[in-house]
């Protein structure tokens, strides 16, 4: 089967270790930049920019636009009262279990960019087809058409304004600014993937065969980012960077067998709102309650826990771990786990079987790191 490639697929191809990742062919780390721990450092310290064109981008439309959005996902889309605005959400199927998480931004009257999960881009646009017949809504898919990149780190902002007259202090967290960047049309977003300060950068009308613009706005990113160290960043920093965050990887921490009440996303779940797909089942879980649990896991060691792995508890089996990695950052293993709920406790000390040998592990809160001297809420590069 041939693989995916995105509009830096050439570039990529003569610079980074590429790796096979949900059909796409993609950079895992680049040779010049000293591998993934350095990649990792460079967008917790400086800045760095991912290409994330694999991801799934849809425009949703029409005079129904915000009430189809408002029942297919469990955020409350009425919050979205003004141009540029977005939220982090979760699309259920009728048993609660997710789909897949998204971000979504109201970019004009009644019209949306959706982001999805590069696995669940045609399962997606198929279910939202599906669930859009009695919406005067148009669902238009145009990942081929535009590409994507993820500039993050303290210096983010400082590397962009240099490619834009637009102010980009003024874009909140999770609302976003159509814009001119390096000369092309674009939806800068602040968001990302790394718990670090970040833009995320859709480049418009910029099909295959004209992949030359894509390259040529990436590089312009990189030297923009010169004076800071940016480096180019592939899979493996941004697994390590999501994971010290405590963010979730679909197919991994989540999929349709576990609810958002289970996988620690009941923050995007907003029963007031009204009726949404996978409500009845969620709202019945809530008052009966979860009997498992998504938690993180600090190892006392540089042992990596991996998907799959047993975690126990008095030689009992509790749960297993969903996603593991070494931190940068901490200089150990950490990872989440899907336990039972009663074990779900902050500094429960546990067990995880690691080809055989008992490793010695903790229950922690993320973010794992130290978010007042890394991460989003320290104070932002002006």
């Amino acid at each position: 089967m041939d693989l995916h490639k995105t509009h830096l697929y050439e570039w990529h191809k003569k610079r980074a270790k590429m790796v096979e990742f949900v059909g796409w062919c993609m950079p895992l780390w680049y040779e010049d930049t000293g591998g993934i721990i350095k990649e990792h450092l460079a967008v917790r310290e400086n800045v760095g920019i991912f290409d994330v064109t694999h991801m799934g981008r849809f425009m949703v439309s029409g005079s129904d636009a915000e009430d189809f959005l408002q029942y297919v996902t469990t955020n409350n889309v009425k919050r979205l009262k003004k141009l540029g605005q977005g939220q982090y959400s979760v699309v259920c199927n009728d048993r609660g279990g997710i789909k897949d998480d998204i971000t979504l931004f109201k970019i004009e009257d009644n019209k949306y960019v959706v982001v999805v999960n590069a696995v669940n881009r045609e399962k997606i646009n198929n279910w939202f087809k599906e669930k859009s017949q009695n919406f005067n809504v148009k669902i238009e898919d145009v990942s081929d058409v535009t590409c994507m990149f993820a500039v993050q780190g303290p210096k983010a902002q400082s590397t962009l304004e240099k490619l834009t007259s637009d102010d980009l202090s003024g874009i909140k967290r999770y609302w976003c600014m159509l814009t001119k960047l390096g000369g092309y049309d674009t939806i800068v977003s602040r968001s990302g993937y790394t718990g670090e300060d970040g833009f995320e950068i859709i480049m418009l009308n910029v099909p295959f065969s004209e992949k030359e613009k894509a390259i040529d706005l990436w590089e312009k990113i990189l030297e923009a980012g010169t004076e800071h160290g940016i480096k180019p960043c592939g899979l493996g920093a941004r697994d390590t960077l999501r994971l010290e965050a405590g963010m979730v990887l679909y197919g991994n921490d989540i999929n349709e067998t576990i609810s958002p009440l289970e996988a620690g996303l009941r923050f995007v779940v907003k029963f007031k709102k009204g009726d949404f797909i996978g409500r009845s089942a969620l709202l019945k879980q809530k008052e009966e309650g979860v009997k498992r649990k998504r938690v993180g896991l600090k190892l006392s060691g540089r042992r990596v826990p991996r998907h799959g792995y047993e975690i126990l508890k008095d030689h009992e089996k509790i749960g297993y771990v969903t996603s593991g990695a070494f931190s940068p950052i901490l200089e150990r293993g950490i990872g989440f786990g899907l336990i039972n709920s009663e074990y779900a406790q902050v500094n429960e000390a546990v067990k995880i079987n690691i080809r055989g040998k008992l490793v010695d592990a903790k229950i922690v809160k993320w973010p794992f790191y130290d978010i007042e001297r890394y991460g989003y809420n320290r104070k932002k590069d002006t």
